[in-house]
């Protein structure tokens, strides 16, 4: 059990978590967990300021699209932390990163594509947490909105 998983537990999050081996792509991992890429959910960490962040959902097959971004936000600027920081503020390495058992409950944007049935990090490499979108966006309290190319 991860701490991404013991974090779904206590939001009454229902999931089945798939293990596989370590990939070296997003397709891969997405064939590991038998889903189309665009169901696998990046999770982006961006910074606004120094001591405030966001969680941003992606699907797979999208990017982040900075300019409706920044406009959602209401920022001129935004960065993505270095791997130490993204490290420090989330408690989790690049490539596993979640919001799901966080060190801090960020605020999150999910992409307005991302429904259904979805692939989400489960906080270690080679661990994913599939669950429905919907109840995901909920119990994180999202702010959903159209934030990718």
């Amino acid at each position: 059990m991860t701490r991404a998983s013991e974090a779904a537990d206590t939001l009454g999050l229902a999931y089945t978590e798939t293990r596989h081996g370590r990939v070296n792509s997003l397709e891969e991992a997405a064939a590991a967990r038998g889903i189309e890429p665009a169901r696998l959910i990046k999770t982006i960490v961006v910074r606004l300021s120094d001591d405030d962040y966001r969680f941003v959902l992606v699907p797979g097959d999208r990017e982040i699209a900075w300019p409706k971004l920044r406009t959602l936000l209401g920022v001129k600027r935004m960065s993505m932390p270095d791997a130490d920081t993204a490290f420090q503020v989330t408690g989790y390495v690049r490539g596993t990163i979640t919001p799901l058992g966080s060190n801090h409950a960020w605020p999150v944007i999910a992409d307005e594509r991302i429904t259904g049935t979805i692939s989400i990090g489960g906080g270690d490499h080679g661990v994913g947490l599939t669950v429905d979108a919907e109840a995901l966006v909920k119990a994180l309290k999202a702010t959903v909105a159209d934030v990718t190319d």
